[in-house]
């Protein structure tokens, strides 16, 4: 048995969700956010046997695709100090970050 551990941005999440339970998994969703771009991100977590722990990750791979999307970074206005102004820039956002973990034993109460 495998804990799939799996961060996806929440736009993701929904669809992602709903997939997965139609294709029998068992998932439960946490809302948490992203260090980088500060937003808001999904983790599911997933105990799947070995024998169907590759769909698990085919499911999450066909629906957490990656995208451009504009953010603001903070740049240094030039001749006053510790001053910051935003400015876009273009970063890659979605797909989905996936940790697995053998697991020894898996109750069910």
């Amino acid at each position: 048995m495998k804990l799939i551990i799996a961060i996806v941005q929440d736009e993701d999440a929904t669809r992602l969700v709903s997939s997965l339970m139609n294709e029998g998994y068992s998932v439960t969703k946490l809302a948490t956010t992203g260090g980088f771009l500060r937003a808001g991100n999904t983790t599911l977590l997933l105990g799947v046997d070995d024998e169907k722990f590759q769909g698990a990750l085919d499911v999450i791979e066909k629906i957490c695709k990656s995208r451009k999307q504009i953010a603001t970074s903070p740049s240094p206005v030039s001749g006053a100090a510790g001053a910051y102004v935003p400015y876009p820039i273009e970063v890659m956002v979605g797909g989905a970050t996936v940790f697995v973990m053998n697991v020894e034993q898996f109750i069910k109460i």
